[in-house]
Parts: structure tokens; sequence; C-alpha cells
């Protein structure tokens, strides 16, 4: 079977295989795709459905453009909401149509018409059979005894559909708009956190754990909430939502919270009834970088001596993610007065001093900023935490004993503005030299020939 895609935006809907309910070796479907590339491009064959309620789950390939080719994958959709695809793990871009296929030998995978293959299971010689959409939206690859070989719920992407059970360690991955930084939620032995993931290190911003601490070996979603077992089977802890309506799935969005989302037959959509974060200055990047969130959620930047931002510009702007210099002479520490940092990192020093504090961040080119604690009035110990990034600041009651500093280049602010203005200042003060002597030879040379001028006239008079 060969489907051709043409125009903007397309979805075919083939009815035929939406009463399929396995997907076996030896039936390919292709998706082409059109000549030439057309920006904004989406096409889908379905080929899977499960379920009869609406939203029912889907499973399709799908070809979208992207950055001026083609991007294939294989989603999984609970109505028009694309709930796990192939693309969060691997990037196929194709070199012609796209084409699923289930082979004899047990893999299934997706192939472009040139036999490039960009993306298939690790399941040769196990014995598979069929591929399967269940009910609860889980993808498989199963047995003549339908006995599962692979299945998406083990390598879920940012969502976590009811039903779903995650081994520890497993975790959602989500990616912000800033392509060095991606947000994560981690079921561990002794927490589950949501984590903000730089070039380098991970920040937590927000931790739960079980009573008595005690080890969690798997997480369930359930119509209720999340609930966390040991290895046991025992429920030893349990995230619920106030919302009446059933739980369908769990996502960790791309601002960084994680949101509990149910359906609602009226609306015809799925809304958020529970956020783990309902403060929106406790989200990491809820005003980008260099930006503090304030007491009424509001951004603003952060301002440092002769920088100047206007107001469009991100607070990041001539910033660089590298602050070495010249035995520390081009950088220094600048400290932000009335904030701190949501953000927990495990590189950090105790019981060491704020000027301590502020040259361990000077020493270190990847450092960024630091948050510096004197202990405050419960006498606890000194503590310094070091950041690759200034984000997850926010605006905090005075008394507290933190500190704040961020590093600063040195005559750089602003990036290459800086250097820009002293070159018109260099260049304005060789103008006015030339000026002067320009002025001053056109001076001389009117004497001159004034002082030329009489003399002829002298030697005319004499003459006569």
């Amino acid at each position: 079977m060969r489907l051709h895609l043409l125009g903007f935006f397309l979805i075919f809907f083939i009815d035929a295989m939406f009463s399929q309910s396995n997907f076996l070796p030896g039936n390919p479907i292709i998706l082409s795709i059109p000549l030439v590339y057309e920006a904004g491009f989406q096409g889908k064959t379905f080929i899977l459905q499960a379920g009869e309620k609406i939203p029912y789950f889907k499973a399709a390939i799908s070809v979208e453009a992207f950055d001026g080719k083609y991007l294939c994958s294989l989603v999984v959709l609970l109505g028009e909401l694309q709930v796990w695809s192939s693309v969060q793990f691997s990037r196929f871009f194709l070199s012609g149509s796209c084409m699923i296929e289930l082979l004899e030998n047990g893999v299934l995978q997706l192939k472009d018409s040139s036999g490039q293959i960009g993306w298939q299971t690790g399941t040769f010689g196990q014995g598979v059979e069929k591929l399967q959409l269940l009910r609860t939206g889980n993808l498989v690859l199963t047995d003549a005894k339908n006995h599962i070989k692979w299945q998406s719920f083990d390598i879920p992407a940012d969502i976590m559909l009811w039903s779903q059970r995650l081994n520890v360690p497993a975790r959602l991955i989500s990616f912000s708009g800033n392509s060095s930084t991606f947000f994560s939620f981690e079921i561990q032995h002794d927490k589950i956190a949501l984590y903000l993931n730089s070039s380098k290190d991970s920040y937590s911003y927000w931790e739960f754990k079980p009573e008595k601490n005690q080890s969690i070996t798997f997480a369930t979603l359930g119509s209720t909430g999340l609930r966390l077992f040991n290895s046991k089977s025992k429920k030893i802890a349990h995230i619920s939502s106030s919302a009446p309506e059933p739980i369908r799935f769990m996502a960790l969005g791309k601002a960084g919270n994680l949101d509990f989302y149910h359906y609602s037959p009226y609306k015809e959509m799925f809304i958020a009834s529970f956020h783990v974060l309902n403060n929106v200055c406790d989200l990491p990047l809820a005003c980008g970088l260099y930006g503090i969130c304030t007491f009424s959620q509001n951004c603003t930047c952060m301002h440092f001596p002769k920088q100047s931002y206007s107001v469009d510009s991100e607070c990041g702007e001539g910033f660089s993610n590298q602050f070495c210099g010249r035995e520390n002479d081009d950088v220094k520490m600048v400290e932000v007065k009335d904030v701190t940092s949501v953000l927990k990192g495990d590189t950090q020093r105790v019981n060491v001093s704020k000027e301590e504090c502020s040259s361990w961040c000077l020493e270190d080119c990847s450092c960024a900023a630091v948050l510096f604690s004197d202990g405050g009035a419960h006498g606890a110990r000194q503590e310094c935490v070091k950041y690759e990034l200034v984000g997850g600041v926010k605006e905090v009651e005075l008394g507290l004993g933190l500190s704040y500093m961020v590093k600063e280049r040195i005559g750089e602010s602003n990036g290459s503005s800086f250097k820009f203005r002293n070159w018109i200042l260099v260049l304005g003060e060789v103008v006015d030299v030339l000026a002067i002597m320009f002025i001053a030879g056109g001076l001389v040379y009117y004497f001159l020939m004034r002082k030329r001028k009489k003399a002829l006239e002298g030697e005319r008079t004499f003459s006569s």
C-alpha cells in the first residue's frame, strides 16, 4: 500500500486500519512526502486503534517538516494529544518516503525509500509475532503466547499514562526553550525529584521522600494520583489530586512543572487538575536566565553597574557561559540583594566564609554564580553552593542570611556593545585631533598668505 500526501497540512485517516488490532510481519506501510519541501507540512498514517470510548488511543507513523528536512517517527496519540514518540530518543530525517515494517526476525523498524534505517527495536530472535496497541496506550511487541518482548511503557518521554509502571531508576524528560537545558522528573530509590539539567550539572528544585526513609522500588499512576511502592509491592506514599475526575496521565511540562490531567467531556479537552508547584516563582526558569521572579510573580532583570538593557531584550543578553579571566583580573563577583535560587546543587562547600565562597567561583571558569548562607539565626553551618547558570532566582524577605553573587565580566557588560562604545569614543578622539590640526593648519596658511599679499603690494608701491 502506498499513500501520497499533498498540500500544506494533510492527515490521512485510514478507516480500514482502525479496525486492525494487530500489525503483522510482511505488511509494511509507506507514508510518502511532497517532492518539494513544504514548511509546516504534517502527515500521519494511523495503523492501530485501541478502545471505543472517546478519546481513544491510536498508533501512527508521522512525518513533519523540520528545519528544511522531513522528520519521521512512530507515535502514540490519546485523541489528538501525542503521548509517546520515537523521535524523543532518535531523530530520523528522511531521504524519500517513510516506511514502518515488522520483520520476520521480530524487529520493528522505520526506514526510508533509500533503505536507511532510522529507528528499530532490539527484539531480534525473540519470537515476536505482532505489534499491538493496548487499551492503556501501551504499544507492545508480543510473541505467540502474548508475552511482551518490547513496550513503549518502558521508555517514556515526557508523559506517564494511567496504569503505567516505572521501575527505579526511571525518569521523564522535557526540553525547555533553551537548547542547552532540559527538565527531568526522576524516580530514585530514596526520593522522587524534579531537575534542571545543564551541560554539566543537574539541579533539583522539588523533592518528595517517603516517610521513615523507606526505599522506592517502582511507581504507578492511578486514577487519583502517583503511587510509590517498596520491594514487597506495598504502597509507601501517594501524591494525589483533589479533582473528582479520574486522572488520565501525568506530564512534565516545558516550564518544568509536573501536572496531573483529566479529560473533560463537556469541554472535550484535557485539563490540568493538579500542579506539583503552584507558585510560578518556584519554577527553575520562570523568568529565564538572569531574571528575577518577584513577590508579585512578575519578572525583572538583574541590573549591574555599567549595564543597560532594552525593554524587549532577554535578561541574559551579553553574558557568556564561560567566565575565564587573566588571573581573575577580567571578572568580578557582584552581589544581588534580597534574592535566592530555587535550584539545589550537589556542588557545594560547607563551613566557608563569604569571601571564600566568592573566590571559589572566581577560580572556576564554568561557575556563573554562588549562593552563600551564613547559617541564619538558628546557627546552622555556613554553606556555599556553586552554579554554572544563573536561573531559578526569586525575591525573598530580608534577614535570611543569604547572599547571591553573580560573576560579571569587567568592562564587557552587554556583550560587544561596550567594545563598540569604546571604539566610538576612540574614533571621536581621533576625529577631534584631526579637526584641530586642520583648523590650525588653515589659520597658519591664512596668515602666511596675508603676509605674502602685503609684501607683494609693498613691492608694487615701491616700484611705481
